[in-house]
């Protein structure tokens, strides 16, 4: 269960790795990655695909970032984060966000698994919009709305 202290210490880092971030400017997961950006965040994007994310250069695989990234947020799709969780375990990564605006996001339940199990903290299943300080307004009612039916993380 995704709880805030789990969220606050994942936020809490600062060189953060983005795996998934779309080749596409116009797509939400690049909103989020300036966004980020823009609130210091130190960011590794993450894409096998990719020299570079918003002028940032790209490395193709987690371990691949040097120096060594603080906590892994997964844009990916479920059927990726399975693979992507070992890569991170593998590379020492101990927070894991795996995103989800809608449908299943980056979520899957055997990755979850397999990183509570190995002690690693994860968030599965929010936005880090909803969290973030100062947020603009329509997060800022998301997380209104959860809290009022009870779905806001404790």
């Amino acid at each position: 269960m995704t709880t805030l202290k789990t969220i606050d210490e994942f936020l809490g880092a600062k060189r953060l790795a983005v795996i998934g971030v779309s080749r596409n400017p116009r797509d939400f997961t690049r909103t989020l990655f300036r966004e980020l950006r823009t609130r210091g965040y130190d960011l590794v994007p993450v894409h096998p695909e990719a020299a570079e994310i918003e002028g940032v250069p790209a490395v193709a695989r987690v371990n691949d970032a040097s120096p060594a990234v603080e906590a892994a947020l997964l844009l990916t799709k479920p059927a990726v984060t399975d693979e992507i969780v070992h890569e991170c375990h593998a590379a020492g990564i101990e927070r894991i966000w795996m995103y989800r605006a809608t449908g299943a996001g980056a979520v899957s339940g055997d990755a979850v698994q397999f990183c509570e199990s190995h002690g690693m903290s994860v968030v599965a299943g929010e936005c880090p919009f909803m969290f973030l300080p100062n947020a603009s307004f329509g997060h800022r009612l998301h997380g209104f709305c959860r809290k009022l039916v009870g779905r806001y993380p404790k």
